[in-house]
């Protein structure tokens, strides 16, 4: 079974390496990123794709 981890940060200022690290760690074979999205907006491409992988 493969492991995929989904990352966001909600600026284009902030740096999601500290998740992609972490999520890495765990053993997440494939990794989302949504770069500079709030957490309050509905649409996060990369969420999506995450999801229908």
């Amino acid at each position: 079974m493969a492991i995929i981890g989904y990352a966001r940060v909600s600026t284009v200022d902030q740096n999601p390496q500290l998740q992609l690290d972490a999520l890495q760690e765990a053993g997440a074979t494939r990794i989302f990123t949504d770069h500079g999205v709030s957490g309050s907006t509905a649409s996060r491409p990369n969420l999506d794709q995450c999801l229908d992988h």
